[in-house]
């Protein structure tokens, strides 16, 4: 599973609970802070997720302006590392498995971080999954994007207005770096799981405007063509009982012709 928790502290037991619920064979969390991260790591670890990892040392020089990490936690031992090129090293985690599956765990920066953090993030990592998409590797998180999707696929990035005029100040070079995630592998052999199964007919948005509603579908999981996606779905009552303001992202995956994760999962307890 894959969730922005909105870096909370006085709701994270009832979130850790949520996520006990799933007995989850890996899990990877957005928007940690440096005082949640041994919370998380405590809770994790007592429902059989020993194996924690989020990006150290924690950038105390920057933790005013940059407070928030990925986490990502597993019931298996996995090799982490971090993703070179990322402006932002707390925001995207890598998490290698004996099997060979790889686990991206990704919070892309917000359009008006500075130094077009968001921009470089994503060409980053696109660069990194495209150098070796043959194995089983997926890419899981908070994407900040894209801005609309419309019922014959196509998107609108936040690099274009309401209208679907592209912004100049943000350019082609902004809007190509937004797609290079969600769109720009699919000719590598990768492709968004939640829109592979269900298509384009519902709009599913992980956030909303709490005011007027209408919102944008943030959170995502994207896999090589050597993952089998099993189940694909959102948890959008999390979200509506103010646990987030994000919705969960619940998945069942399994490396091609390779031991599915979920046979690692707790006896009696469905795959997720």
């Amino acid at each position: 599973m894959s969730w922005n928790v909105q870096g909370k502290l006085t709701r994270l037991p009832e979130q850790a609970a949520r996520v006990a619920e799933l007995a989850p064979d890996a899990v990877c969390l957005q928007e940690i802070t440096d005082k949640a991260a041994p919370l998380w790591e405590h809770g994790l670890r007592s429902i059989g997720l020993t194996h924690v990892a989020h990006p150290e040392p924690w950038p105390r020089d920057e933790l005013r302006k940059r407070r928030l990490a990925v986490l990502t936690a597993a019931r298996e031992p996995f090799a982490a590392a971090a993703i070179e090129a990322v402006p932002w090293p707390e925001r995207a985690l890598s998490a290698t498995f004996a099997d060979g599956f790889e686990l991206v765990n990704v919070h892309s920066p917000i359009s008006p971080s500075p130094n077009l953090a968001k921009v470089r993030t994503h060409e980053a990592l696109h660069a990194y999954l495209a150098a070796d998409g043959d194995r089983p590797r997926a890419l899981c998180g908070d994407l900040n994007t894209p801005r609309k999707e419309h019922a014959d696929g196509s998107v609108w990035t936040f690099a274009h207005d309401r209208y679907g005029r592209l912004r100049e100040e943000r350019g082609e070079r902004w809007d190509a770096a937004e797609r290079a995630l969600i769109r720009g592998l699919e000719p590598l052999g990768y492709r968004d799981a939640f829109r592979a199964l269900h298509g384009f007919a519902a709009k599913e948005p992980t956030w909303e405007w709490p005011r007027w509603g209408g919102g944008y579908r943030l959170d995502h999981l994207i896999v090589s063509e050597a993952v089998e996606v099993g189940a694909c779905h959102y948890a959008h009552d999390w979200r509506r009982e103010g646990l987030s303001d994000h919705s969960a992202l619940i998945a069942e995956l399994r490396p091609a012709q390779l031991p599915s994760l979920s046979d690692h999962r707790p006896p009696g307890k469905p795959p997720r």
